[in-house]
């Protein structure tokens, strides 16, 4: 089972690595958009629209990351007092009762969402927009599933801590 979640979270740091780029690419369009707009006093629609669509790809994306990485945020005061085994069932109760009904309802309707947009080949109101609004709303059930399934690493991994098989103590 170790061999199955280290492929998984493997996979998924590799995306999430990978993805973390295109924060790059938005920070050299945000650059672009005020130079143009403060020194031009000129503004492209297509430029706002792409700062929004890289931000969502990377936060999306960053789910699944952060999980996998355990690195997302917590609200629970007393959690890091807990024994490890109390801390693994409540992420494990977490996980399942929050998380991946949460995953399954956007995935589930997402899938309606992204096929609704590519019938249409949905793109910008504005002119000077962008197209191809499908793509990018075909991360929304994608990047779900990659947080399904780092859910469900994560909660394979909590079993084998409750179960002593972790090889820690």
């Amino acid at each position: 089972m170790n061999t199955f979640i280290n492929i998984i979270e493997k996979n998924i740091i590799r995306i999430g690595r990978t993805v973390s780029w295109l924060h790059v690419l938005l920070i050299l369009v945000i650059l672009i958009q005020v130079v143009l707009r403060y020194l031009f006093a000129f503004s492209w629609v297509a430029l706002e629209e792409l700062q929004w669509h890289l931000y969502a790809v990377g936060i999306m994306t960053g789910l699944s990351y952060a999980l996998t990485c355990d690195t997302h945020v917590r609200l629970d005061l007393f959690h890091g007092r807990f024994r490890k085994k109390t801390r693994a069932w409540i992420d494990i109760i977490g996980l399942t009762v929050l998380v991946l009904p949460w995953c399954y309802v956007i995935i589930w309707h997402g899938f309606d969402f992204v096929a609704a947009s590519w019938r249409v080949r949905e793109a910008s109101a504005s002119p000077t927009g962008l197209g191809c609004y499908y793509i990018i709303k075909s991360v929304i059930p994608l990047s779900f599933s990659l947080l399904t399934l780092a859910a469900l690493a994560r909660i394979l991994k909590h079993i084998l801590v409750i179960s002593g098989k972790d090889g820690a103590s």
